[in-house]
């Protein structure tokens, strides 16, 4: 097992309570389009097994990445606490919640407001970095975390074959970049995987 059980317990509830909101609710704004398990689990593994530090993750909603990737910095021993930028309010409160119902909200720091803005002001550095929420805009905040990236980064992104006009900007740009090599697996909704080589 990758998890806890208690991680593995909260989340599988999660799931649950995610996939009947989602069918419930018409307004794309109160779905909370979490995260797969399969790719959680191969976000999971890439965060832990690749001993990143350093996380920054674009998009919390209620919880479900964030909770896998809290549990990943928390089983190497990173000293430094997961970032996660949520500009709904009341997603955000919820995902607080879910956390200390996982045992890991001392693992995370919630920030509240638009990613872009909140991108800008942070010191960084990063070693990695989740993009899961406005694919429209992450170009614009890979430009602005270019200077924050460690050199041995790893930046990642959901929703690559589920919605290919809405991230075409971003693969392009991470493409573009020198000295990166990159891949999408085809799980889930896609995700976009590029590193350093």
């Amino acid at each position: 097992m990758l998890l806890p059980p208690r991680v593995d317990a909260v989340l599988r509830d999660l799931e649950d309570l995610g996939r009947a909101n989602d069918a419930r609710e018409a307004d794309r704004s109160r779905k909370m389009l979490n995260l797969e398990r399969d790719t959680a689990e191969l976000l999971h593994v890439l965060v832990r097994t690749g001993r990143r530090r350093r996380v920054l993750e674009i998009g919390t909603s209620n919880g479900i990445s964030t909770i896998w990737l809290a549990a990943a910095l928390q089983a190497t021993g990173a000293p430094d606490p997961l970032v996660s930028i949520e500009r709904d309010a009341d997603k955000l409160a919820q995902a607080r919640a879910n956390l200390e119902r996982a045992g890991l909200a001392d693992r995370v720091r919630l920030l509240h407001g638009d990613a872009t803005k909140t991108v800008a002001a942070l010191p960084g550095p990063f070693d990695c970095v989740f993009f899961d929420a406005d694919r429209w805009s992450a170009p614009d905040q890979l430009r602005l975390l270019l200077p924050k990236l460690e050199a041995d980064c790893l930046l990642l992104a959901d929703n690559a074959l589920s919605h290919p006009e809405e991230i075409a900007g971003y693969i392009a740009a991470v493409e573009a970049l020198p000295g990166f090599a990159a891949t999408t697996f085809a799980l889930g909704k896609g995700l976009h995987v590029a590193t350093r080589a």
